[in-house]
């Protein structure tokens, strides 16, 4: 088997898709992997260049990723749609993220740690029963606000 260079991973809920190419630019892997796999797949492989558009979760399988030895880079998802070659779907998402990923003027987000990943939690909350008379959303004079910390107010 040829030794793979790049790889694009388009990330889903369930079923990951796999699109990994050789040094000469030759495809060497087109598959499907479920989400449990992922870690087992990539541990077989020798390191390499992982291209995965910027999400939610792309941050999390970035530091799994990299932990494995793999240099991973995260694209905005609008960089990558001029790549797609054909309709939209998971096999050609893939292999657009593996052809943006190796052009030299890709712009990429940098992996967030946990601590720096916003906490839905920190922001505040308005719940009211609608009706007029609130001043930060005009609806209810009984609007109640919940504070990360403080709770209700």
């Amino acid at each position: 088997m040829q030794t793979v260079t790049t790889i694009g991973l388009d990330i889903a809920k369930s079923v990951f898709q796999v699109h990994g190419v050789d040094a000469a630019g030759q495809v060497v892997i087109r598959r499907q992997l479920k989400r449990r796999y992922v870690l087992a797949f990539f541990q077989k492989l020798s390191p390499c260049l992982v291209g995965i558009e910027a999400c939610a979760s792309s941050h999390y399988w970035s530091r799994e990723l990299q932990a494995l030895g793999h240099s991973v880079r995260l694209m905005p998802p609008a960089y990558v749609k001029p790549y797609v070659k054909r309709q939209k779907n998971d096999m050609a998402d893939a292999e657009a993220i593996c052809e943006a990923v190796t052009r030299a003027n890709m712009r990429f987000v940098p992996t967030k740690t946990p601590e720096q990943r916003p906490d839905a939690t920190s922001y505040a909350a308005f719940v009211h029963p609608p009706a007029d008379g609130c001043d930060q959303c005009d609806a209810s004079s009984s609007c109640r606000i919940w504070h990360r910390g403080t709770g209700w107010t």
